[in-house]
């Protein structure tokens, strides 16, 4: 998160799973974290693949990972191919810690 915040410094990450309220308001404009990452700009949102194509375009890489990031996901096309394996891992690294996929869904484990 650093590395991403110093190849753009406006940048502020806000954990969705902590932010009940920010999830609630989301959900509500059609926008589920559940089903990928949300880039807010003002009024405007941007959800999975297009946030992360958004995001990466917006870089200044000041790293090898960044710069990696932003040749893979700056494009738009090339973002919404691979983005579903983005969810994979995420998937798996939140099933590794036993969270749900849905933190409004406690019951179901993210799988």
């Amino acid at each position: 998160m650093g590395e991403l915040r110093g190849g753009l410094p406006q940048l502020r990450i806000i954990d969705g799973r902590a932010d009940h309220a920010l999830r609630r308001q989301l959900k509500a404009r059609g926008f589920d974290l559940a089903r990928g990452a949300v880039l807010i700009e003002g009024e405007n949102c941007w959800h999975g693949a297009e946030a992360v194509q958004r995001l990466c375009a917006q870089l200044r890489p000041s790293s090898t990972l960044l710069s990696l990031l932003t040749a893979v996901f700056g494009e738009e096309e090339r973002s919404r191919r691979l983005y579903p394996l983005l969810l994979a891992a995420r998937r798996g690294a939140l099933a590794l810690r036993g969270l749900p996929l849905d933190p409004d869904d406690t019951a179901r484990l993210s799988l």
